[in-house]
């Protein structure tokens, strides 16, 4: 089973003719992949067992056909995946986010929903099928090829299953990063869910994301800060440098003029090292302290981190 990766945007497919019947249009939406129970509604059974056995279709999974003989692509996994599984299961967790537009990520498999009422059903082979009691009409884009879970339930779903809770946090940032939610959709989805696995971790990064911290390594400073005790900093803060340049600051402690900035791999490229060490002059000449620090330092070691940014904060005149 490949993986699934990239924005999963249906590819331009010619329209048929004006006069096509319905069932070469729907063969059209459903990219030539077909269940028993549809086509008859078209075709008699004998028709159906002639395209059979002549290899014009194939039958690839217990009564749903491809109506081709060439390989079957990615699009078509998907379609046999929510056809294969009954009524109303829909593509779900991080296949269907990259169906929603998430890049950057990969899904080993095709992650699908059922409602938990409905009799289970043996998958395709690759497939996973998750049965929900909370699935509502509004998590569900019907109108999707193939049907799948809205932008915020996907999110919720793919950070929930996830294989670690960095993986879940990313997840999330990903999603206001990319602009595939905004404002209160990850909680709205996550309100409605209760006993939802890592509930407090989603809320709780989605709450920092639509702050301004998008990143993974924002986010465990974050998290190491509060368990420290440190103060609550403002996120992509905007202020003017020496210069008069608007510049967006990472973590922001503004009554203390404490700014901390979290270093990716990008910096081994010199041209951008010295236009950062630029930017942190100016603010430096302003009177703030800027503390940089590698984001494996965050990761691996964050209580010196903690431990550096708890001095500065002090000597600036905090106190715990």
């Amino acid at each position: 089973m490949p993986y699934f990766s990239g924005p999963g945007r249906r590819p331009e497919r010619a329209l048929p003719p004006d006069d096509a019947d319905e069932l070469t249009w729907l063969l059209f939406r459903q990219e030539d992949v077909v269940t028993g129970r549809q086509a008859r509604r078209h075709l008699t059974e004998s028709a159906v067992r002639h395209r059979v056995r002549s290899g014009r279709w194939r039958l690839v999974h217990r009564n749903v056909y491809v109506t081709h003989s060439g390989p079957i692509s990615a699009e078509q996994r998907l379609w046999i995946a929510v056809l294969g599984c009954g009524p109303y299961a829909v593509l779900a967790g991080l296949t269907a986010a990259i169906r929603c537009g998430l890049k950057g990520f990969r899904s080993e498999g095709i992650q699908l929903l059922r409602p938990g009422r409905l009799r289970s059903i043996a998958p395709p082979p690759g497939v996973v099928v998750r049965r929900t009691d909370t699935l509502s009409r509004d998590d569900v884009n019907r109108r999707g090829m193939p049907p799948h879970t809205t932008n915020a339930r996907s999110l919720v779903d793919a950070a929930a299953w996830a294989g670690s809770d960095d993986q879940a946090r990313t997840l999330i940032a990903a999603g206001f990063q990319q602009r595939l939610v905004g404002a209160d959709d990850i909680h709205q989805v996550a309100y409605r869910r209760p006993t939802l696995r890592r509930r407090a971790l989603i809320l709780a990064t989605a709450n920092d994301a639509r702050s301004g911290s998008e990143s993974l390594p924002e986010l465990r400073y974050l998290h190491a800060a509060r368990r420290a005790g440190l103060p609550e900093p403002s996120r992509q803060h905007r202020r003017r440098d020496a210069t008069g340049r608007v510049r967006y600051l990472d973590v922001y402690y503004e009554r203390w003029g404490v700014h901390v900035e979290i270093d990716g791999g990008q910096h081994l490229d010199v041209r951008r090292q010295w236009a950062d060490m630029k930017r942190q002059n100016e603010l430096w000449i302003c009177g703030d302290r800027v503390l940089r620090f590698p984001s494996w330092l965050v990761r691996d070691r964050p209580e010196e981190v903690i431990d550096q940014v708890r001095r500065a904060l002090t000597t600036a005149g905090w106190r715990n």
